[in-house]
């Protein structure tokens, strides 16, 4: 009994610790950047409807690095989505054997590869492409969405090959029973059941996208570029922004609006959880029938 007291109370505190972690974060954040929290500091002196438009240009805001770090996001999402479903789905129903080992084995292996390390591969992919048949190519955001898509592919893989294998073997069953084909099976019935583990792996990915630095740093991310040009361009990111602020900053009132932009990536964040989370449960209600 007193053993089961001890786990208890080990088990209360730890939640406490992680609510109170969290709790202390947000306030410390909020606390800083509330205050500079409003137009000026996503658009300086510029008119917002001509800062949106690309009319004026933006110099002391950060709608830049917020339209940037969402161009960015849209980009490695729309470069990693197909084959990190992809191959989770070839892992789940079609690899076997030693094909499936040494698959997984390298899935494993990307996916522990530090963001540090993806950046500096993105960095002397350019320097080998410019000593080439490029002798024109430069860092980039598309340079910076390929290397972030290298490291979000291996978590999308893993959770649609789990989230597939977890599910009952009845479902399989079924659906052969009715007759559907391989296809069918996973269009009708499979992927739709799947969905939601699906879904928070697209969640994960795009939080990863959102926040890291590292690869950004040495493969396009500069300050005061404006928003992007082309898919060939310089841009501004969030996290970039942040950390240069952090750096570089001269008086207390530029160290503030580096809060503020913390917290706008802090809500941002909150904002794809919720839209996943949206999705989630329209698939469920769409499928609840599937289960």
């Amino acid at each position: 009994m007193t053993r089961v007291r001890l786990l208890r109370f080990l088990s209360f505190t730890s939640a406490l610790f992680v609510i109170g972690s969290f709790a202390t974060l947000m306030g410390f954040v909020f606390y800083h950047g509330a205050p500079v929290l409003d137009l000026e500091l996503f658009f300086g002196d510029t008119a917002p409807i001509d800062a949106i438009t690309g009319a004026r240009p933006v110099w002391d805001g950060i709608w830049p690095a917020f339209a940037g770090t969402l161009y960015l996001i849209g980009l490695t999402m729309a470069l990693s989505l197909i084959p990190g479903i992809g191959c989770g789905i070839y892992l789940a129903r079609y690899a076997i054997g030693r094909k499936k080992e040494v698959l997984s084995l390298a899935v494993d292996l990307l996916a522990s590869v530090p963001s540090i390390v993806m950046g500096l591969f993105g960095f002397v992919l350019i320097l080998s492409l410019r000593r080439t048949f490029a002798p024109d190519a430069t860092t980039c955001i598309s340079l910076a969405a390929f290397c972030l898509a290298l490291l979000v592919t291996p978590s999308l893989v893993v959770i649609t090959r789990s989230s597939i294998e977890g599910l009952p073997a009845s479902l399989v069953l079924t659906g052969t029973s009715l007759g559907f084909t391989e296809h069918q099976l996973l269009r009708h019935v499979l992927i739709p059941a799947a969905g939601k583990g699906i879904l928070g792996g697209i969640m994960l990915a795009m939080g990863r996208a959102a926040e890291d630095t590292a690869v950004i740093m040495l493969t396009g991310a500069v300050a005061n570029s404006g928003l992007p040009a082309g898919l060939d361009s310089k841009f501004e990111a969030l996290p970039f922004h942040i950390f240069y602020t952090a750096a570089q900053y001269v008086d207390q009132n530029e160290l503030l609006r580096g809060f503020g932009a913390s917290m706008v990536l802090l809500i941002l964040s909150a904002g794809l959880l919720c839209s996943a989370s949206r999705l989630q449960r329209a698939m469920e209600k769409r499928w609840e029938g599937v289960k």
